[in-house]
Parts: structure tokens; sequence; C-alpha cells
């Protein structure tokens, strides 16, 4: 199992700047990619960002140029810095690791954060 401890949600007027974290403990070997998604309420849950185990992002158009992901060098803690938000970026927030083992897929989610941009 891993465990996903999700923090540094909050209130941010527009144009503000927000840090999420994410630390991964437990089965935390032969992770495949870490990320975050955010759902609105009355929407699904979508992509934010993600990064593999070798580096790679990815981003949804939609915050692409204004989010960043990255992580520490032990690979068990995942950032995504947000800035220039807008209210539209208002989600719960839930971070995402995915791990392959013997070629099957297994996917962990954190407890989710609030976000709120205030306009």
């Amino acid at each position: 199992q891993v465990r996903l401890v999700e923090s540094g949600g909050g209130l941010v007027q527009a144009g503000g700047s927000l840090r999420l974290s994410c630390a991964a403990s437990g089965s935390i070997f032969s992770i495949n990619a870490m990320g975050w998604y955010r759902q609105a309420p009355g929407k699904q849950r979508e992509l934010v960002a993600t990064i593999t185990s070798g580096g790679n992002t990815n981003y949804a158009d939609s915050v692409k140029g204004r989010f960043t992901i990255s992580r520490d060098n032990a690979k068990t803690t995942v950032y995504l810095q947000m800035s220039s938000l807008k209210p539209e970026d208002t989600a719960v927030y839930y971070c995402n690791v995915n791990r392959k083992v013997f070629a099957v897929l297994y996917d962990y989610w954190g407890q989710g954060t609030q976000v709120t941009v205030s306009s």
C-alpha cells in the first residue's frame, strides 16, 4: 500500500500563488509516475500535471505556463507550484501515485486538498 499526505491548499486571490505538496510512504517502490488531478463541483476529475519516474512532465493545456510539477531527490514527494491562479482553478486537488508491478498498474490517491481562488 501507498499512503499519500497532501498539504498546501487554501484560499488565495486571483493572480496569487500556492504550492501543494504530497508525501508518499509505504510501498513506494516501482513508482511509474506521480501527479496531481483536480475536481471542481459538478465536474469530473481531470488531470492537472504528471511527472514520470524518468522526469518527463505533462500538463493540462489549461495550466501550462502557470503550474509547475516537481519532486524531491528521493522521488517520494511531489510538488505543484501554482502561479497566476484563476477562479476556474478552484477545485479539490488530489495527489496520485501510479505504480507498475509485474506489468500491473496500481493507482493510489490522496485525500484531497481544497484550493479556492477568489476573484
